[in-house]
C-alpha cells in the first residue's frame, strides 16, 4: 500500500498513548480542552495529507469507556443566533448536531454547560430544549475582572459560584460549537470544585495547530495563521518553554499571553504548578507521525494560496477587514507562494474572457485542468463538473449524455412548481440527472463512476457561487475557490 504523507494510524495510537499518560499524572480526572473541530477538521486534512477528518473522533472511540463529554455554549452567542459560517447552522443547532454526532458512535456525553449565563428568551428557550431531550444542563457565570483578578477568580465568589458538573470518568473531553464559548474557564471551574470535593484534577489542551515540534515559519504553521486570519492568531516561538527547557517550541499569541495567569490560578488551585509553559499543557502528537514532510510543506502551501483568495472574497463581501490581505501576502512570502500558483484561476478567468459568461476551472491531479462555463442549459459549477466526469471516462466532450426527456420534466418543475428565476441546472441537479440517465445510458453510468475521482481537485470560479452549488461541490471534496467578479450585477443574490 502507497503510504501517505501522514499517518494516520500512527497518529491515533501515540495520540491516545499521551492522553492516557496524562490522566495518569493526575491520578483521578484529567480535563482536556479540545480547540478545533473533533470530527470535521477538513483543514487539517487538507495541509496534512492522510489526515482523517475524524481522527479526534476515532481516536477518543479507542479510550471511550475513560471518556465523557462536556460541551460549553456561551449565552450570548445562543441570544444573538450565532451561526457557525463552515456549516450555516447557529450554535445551539450545531450543540444538537455534536450531541446526536458523539452519541451514535457511542461516546458518552454527559451535559452541557451554558457560560456567560444570563435569563435570556433564547438562553431559557435552549435550556429547556436540552432538558426536554434528558441532558443535564448547568450554568457558569461571567467573573469580573477575568482572568487578571485571580484572588477573585480562584474563590467562593469566582469559580466557586458556577454549577458543579458530577462527572464519572476519568477523562473529561471539553469542547464546544466554536471560539469564545469558555471552554477554559469551564475546566478551571470544574478543577477549582472537584478540589473542595476532595478530588484532584489535572488540566490539559488538545489543539492540533500550530504544531509545537514544526519551526515557526513551517508551512504547516503558516497555513494555520492563514485559516485563523479572523481571529489573529499569531504564531510565535513560546518563550517560557525556551527558558524552561531550553528547546524551541511554537505556540501561539493567546496562550503565551495568557499563560503567567493560569500559572497563578494552577499554584492557588494546587498549591503549585504543574505546568512551565503552555506546550507543557498540548498533548498534540500530529509532529510526529509526518511521513513525508516535502508532500506535507507543498500541501500547506496549496492551502496558504486558497486562503488568499478565501480572504479576498470575504474582504469584498464585509466579512474581514481589507487589511487582513496584506496579512495573507506576509504569509504567501513567507512561504515563498503567489496567488499565480493556482493554475486553475487563469484558466478560469481566460474561460470567462473569451465565452463572456461566468465560467469554472478544474486541475486535477496530474495538472489537467478542465474548464465549463454557463450556457442556457447548465452553470458553470454543472458544466465544469460533466466536462470532467466525461474527461474521467474517457468520454469526447462533444457526446450529450443527457436526454431532454430527462432534462425538460426538471426544468419545467423549478419553473412551473418551484417558482425558480433560472431553468440552468445547478451541479446537484446534473448529477441526479445523470444518475436517472445512467439506468439507460451506459456512457451516462460510466461518467457517474468517476464521481470519487472529485475529491481533492482544486476548483476556481470567476463568480461567487450560490450556496447550493458550494455545499455540492465541498461535498465531494473538491477545493474551491471564487472570485468577486460579476458579483456586482445584483446587489442580493440568494442563488
Amino acid at each position: 500500500m502507497k503510504k501517505t504523507p501522514f499517518d494516520n494510524d500512527k497518529y491515533l495510537t501515540i495520540q491516545r498513548k499521551n492522553i492516557l499518560e496524562r490522566i495518569k499524572k493526575f491520578g483521578d480526572k484529567l480535563y482536556l480542552e479540545f480547540g478545533g473541530k473533533l470530527f470535521d477538521d477538513l483543514h487539517a486534512s487538507r495541509v496534512l495529507p492522510g489526515f482523517q477528518p475524524d481522527s479526534k473522533l476515532q481516536m477518543l472511540l479507542g479510550i471511550k469507556d475513560k471518556a465523557e463529554i462536556l460541551i460549553v455554549v456561551n449565552a450570548n452567542d445562543i441570544n444573538s443566533n450565532k451561526v457557525r459560517s463552515d456549516v450555516g447552522i447557529t450554535y445551539q443547532q450545531d450543540v444538537f448536531r455534536l450531541i446526536d454526532t458523539y452519541m451514535e458512535v457511542g461516546l458518552y456525553v454527559s451535559s452541557v454547560i451554558i457560560s456567560f449565563y444570563q435569563d435570556l428568551p433564547n438562553v431559557l428557550e435552549f435550556e429547556q430544549q436540552l432538558k426536554n431531550n434528558g441532558i443535564a444542563v448547568y450554568k457558569s457565570y461571567k467573573i469580573n475582572g477575568y482572568p487578571q483578578n485571580i484572588p477573585l477568580i480562584v474563590s467562593d465568589e469566582g469559580l466557586g459560584k458556577n454549577e458543579y458538573v458530577k462527572t464519572t470518568r476519568p477523562l473529561v473531553v471539553v469542547t464546544a460549537p466554536g471560539p469564545g464559548s469558555g471552554k477554559m474557564a469551564a475546566c478551571l471551574s470544574q478543577i477549582y470544585l472537584d478540589n473542595k470535593n476532595g478530588i484532584r484534577a489535572g488540566y490539559a489542551k488538545y489543539e492540533t495547530f500550530p504544531v509545537w515540534n514544526l519551526s515557526l515559519n513551517h508551512p504547516v504553521n503558516l497555513a494555520y495563521e492563514a485559516a485563523t486570519i479572523d481571529l489573529n492568531d499569531v504564531n510565535m516561538i513560546d518563550p517560557y518553554h525556551l527558558e524552561k527547557y531550553g528547546v524551541t517550541a511554537v505556540n501561539y499569541n493567546r496562550d503565551v499571553e495568557v499563560f503567567p495567569l493560569l500559572k497563578a490560578i494552577f499554584e492557588k488551585i494546587y498549591g503549585e504548578t504543574p505546568y512551565h509553559s503552555p506546550t507543557d499543557m498540548g498533548v498534540n502528537m500530529v509532529g510526529l507521525a509526518i511521513n513525508n514532510e516535502e508532500k506535507v510543506m507543498e500541501a500547506s502551501r496549496k492551502e496558504i494560496v486558497r486562503r488568499y483568495y478565501d480572504a479576498r472574497l470575504k474582504i469584498f463581501l464585509g466579512k474581514l477587514p481589507s487589511e487582513s490581505l496584506e496579512k495573507m501576502e506576509m504569509l504567501m512570502n513567507k512561504a515563498n507562494v503567489s496567488p499565480d500558483d493556482r493554475k486553475c484561476v487563469k484558466k478560469a478567468l481566460e474561460t470567462q474572457a473569451k465565452e463572456n459568461e461566468p465560467s469554472e476551472a478544474i486541475e486535477l491531479e496530474n495538472g489537467k485542468i478542465i474548464t465549463g462555463h454557463r450556457s442556457q442549459l447548465l452553470g458553470a459549477s454543472a458544466a465544469v463538473l460533466l466536462n470532467t466526469l466525461k474527461y474521467f471516462a474517457k468520454i469526447d466532450k462533444s457526446v450529450f449524455l443527457l436526454s431532454p426527456n430527462v432534462i425538460e420534466p426538471m426544468q419545467e418543475l423549478k419553473v412551473k412548481q418551484l417558482h425558480k428565476k433560472y431553468v440552468r441546472l445547478r451541479a446537484e441537479e446534473i448529477l441526479l440527472a445523470l444518475s436517472i440517465q445512467a439506468l439507460t445510458n451506459p456512457l451516462a453510468e460510466l461518467a457517474i463512476k468517476q464521481i470519487p475521482k472529485l475529491r481533492g481537485t482544486e476548483l476556481h470560479s470567476t463568480t461567487i457561487l450560490s450556496e447550493v452549488d458550494r455545499n455540492t461541490l465541498k461535498t465531494l471534496g473538491i477545493h474551491v475557490t471564487e472570485e468577486p467578479a460579476n458579483f456586482q450585477r445584483k446587489l442580493f443574490f440568494k442563488g
